[in-house]
């Protein structure tokens, strides 16, 4: 039966109401979102969320909560290793790309002078610094300024697309703290292994020892997460083939970084919540120990 004129629509008659975009966060306009406090019901963006019994209570409802006598900041959500979500998950990734390309830029514009006084350098008789120097000679910083030199545009080049494609997500994964102890400590051990196994007067540096370490962490995460293990193997064998395929190449530096980052990123992802930091942050301490024992045994060698 037709429906007669100025009779109330039945509900197939109703036109489609307009789709509405996520409100903002009430502290960042900016920030969309679909998550609620739930006790005042104001829109709230990561950043802004704080763990409830039941979903998440915005910052203003948990100082005026009576008896908790918690921070926001001590509630606030937590990363799959226990780091602090952050509204820009890959802002030390971006820090450290910065550091190492303001360290190029210094090579190209000071020269071989700078690079001779901060790469890796076991032991040898340096022309442009008039003396012999190295990390025998007490110069230890160069295990850590290693890290942020490059010898050509091209090593920059692959370094920095390697540490922003895998870096930022495993930022994004651990939390910055722990990402950043992740990162320097396969940096360090990488640097190590060089020093105790190169030849002392061969020179060396360059970002791949802690970029190996992101690698290995990043298998270990995505065997944590039951994702498929294949592509991350394949880029990894593929750069094990140019590290034992190419001279001039520290593979040392490599495989030092790569064992660092298996063994601290198994400690980030498999750490009991109970003892998490400690566990964490713990093994970051042993793996550093062993970065002291292997600097102190070559040097002891060397000297």
């Amino acid at each position: 039966m037709d429906q007669a004129p100025g009779s109330p629509q039945g509900p197939e008659d109703k036109e489609p109401q307009p789709a509405r975009s996520l409100p903002g966060c009430y502290r960042h306009p900016d920030r969309k979102t679909g998550v609620l406090c739930t006790r005042c019901d104001r829109p709230i963006c990561p950043e802004c969320m704080v763990n409830a019994s039941v979903g998440f209570h915005c910052p203003e409802c948990v100082r005026s909560q009576s008896g908790t006598g918690r921070a926001p900041a001590d509630s606030r959500p937590r990363t799959l290793a226990g780091g602090t979500v952050t509204a820009d998950p890959r802002l030390m990734t971006k820090v450290l790309i910065g550091i190492n390309l303001a360290a190029f830029l210094v090579q190209l514009s000071v020269g071989d002078r700078f690079t001779n006084r901060f790469e890796l350098l076991g032991q040898a008789y340096v022309p442009l610094l008039g003396g012999v120097e190295g990390i025998a000679q007490g110069d230890y910083y160069r295990l850590l300024t290693a890290m942020f030199l490059h010898g050509s545009y091209i090593h920059i080049l692959f370094n920095m697309l390697s540490l922003w494609w895998i870096g930022g997500p495993l930022e994004a994964a651990l939390g910055r703290a722990r990402y950043l102890a992740l990162y320097f400590v396969s940096g360090l051990a990488g640097s190590a292994l060089t020093y105790l196994i190169a030849a002392p007067n061969q020179p060396s540096l360059g970002a791949s020892g802690a970029i190996f370490g992101l690698f290995g962490a990043t298998a270990i995460l995505m065997r944590r997460l039951r994702y498929d293990m294949r592509p991350v193997i394949a880029l990894l064998v593929i750069n094990l083939i140019f590290t034992f395929g190419w001279s001039n190449i520290a593979w040392q530096a490599h495989i030092g970084g790569l064992v660092a980052g298996v063994i601290t990123g198994y400690a980030m992802v498999h750490a009991p919540r109970e003892h998490r930091a400690l566990v964490q942050y713990g093994t970051c301490a042993v793996v550093l120990v062993a970065v002291v024992v292997m600097t102190l045994l070559r040097t002891a060698q060397l000297t």
